[in-house]
């Protein structure tokens, strides 16, 4: 593919640079140094930073110390997940609900810290089933989803993503747990996180700042480039995670990102010139 982009200083002009995280500036426990050199130079020159993750198999705390020990200094401010996304429509739109949630420990402590009502598997009904990201995923977890949705409990799932990279490849990710329940019941989740209208807004509220000054860096096009193309963000692709040269050719005109890139490491360069 061509990697001929418009004028950088399209970029330089944003105020708020938002960074999908798995694969974009990490690969599992491996960070990209370029990228902690990209964000540095970010912030010297008084930019604000945003990391967000769809992976909502851990908590905000949990990402502060992985990436505290990676090596991005990150601020308690700079983080979110599609996780917190779920859990605050959760408080704003289905107060008092009944949850049964297919996740991490981490994520069911944190829904719970945040006063939503989760309840468990052998409960005979539930007023919403959510599910996410899980490395815990057992087929009973499976079937007590599947069971609570043809009893009539709204579908939500955290994101879309069908894979996560990690050093070693992808693992299945949130999305593809979500086509197993789909396939079993018929029901498709109402997803959360990137590319949706409540992850922008909740940034937006969030920053404080406007579209037009926000700038999304991330590895998939189905999710961070969609959600900047879909509401007027600034999207830029980095190669470095799931997404190949050929499936940028492949997209549609309108799904194609503002600027691809094989790395942060060459957007640093453009934008600073080191």
């Amino acid at each position: 593919m061509n990697f001929i982009n418009p004028d950088p200083r399209v970029m330089s002009e944003k105020k708020l640079y938002i960074f999908d995280m798995d694969g974009t500036i990490y690969l599992g426990y491996r960070p990209f140094d370029f990228a902690i050199r990209f964000i540095n130079n970010l912030r010297r020159a008084g930019k604000r930073i945003l990391f967000f993750t769809n992976n909502a198999s851990h908590t905000p705390e949990y990402y502060i110390k992985k990436l505290e020990k990676l090596g991005f200094s990150p601020a308690r401010d700079e983080i979110m997940t599609s996780g917190d996304v779920t859990i605050e429509f959760l408080l704003r739109h289905r107060p008092g609900k009944s949850v049964y949630l297919v996740g991490t420990d981490e994520l069911v402590e944190s829904f719970r810290k945040s006063g939503i009502n989760i309840i468990g598997g052998d409960s005979p009904r539930a007023d919403i089933v959510v599910t996410s990201f899980d490395t815990t995923l057992t087929y009973q977890k499976l079937s007590d989803a599947c069971r609570l949705i043809r009893g009539g409990a709204e579908y939500l799932s955290t994101h879309p993503d069908f894979n996560c990279p990690t050093e070693d490849g992808f693992i299945p990710d949130s999305g593809a747990i979500a086509a197993f329940v789909t396939a079993s019941t018929g029901k498709v989740p109402t997803y959360f996180g990137k590319p949706y209208k409540e992850t922008i807004d909740m940034i937006g509220e969030a920053t404080g700042f406007g579209l037009d000054e926000m700038c999304i860096f991330g590895d998939r096009l189905y999710t961070d480039i969609a959600m900047g193309k879909k509401y007027g963000v600034t999207a830029v692709l980095v190669l470095s995670g799931e997404t190949r040269p050929e499936d940028v050719d492949r997209a549609a005109p309108g799904e194609r990102p503002d600027f691809v890139f094989p790395s942060l490491d060459e957007v640093d360069k453009v934008m600073f010139g080191k």
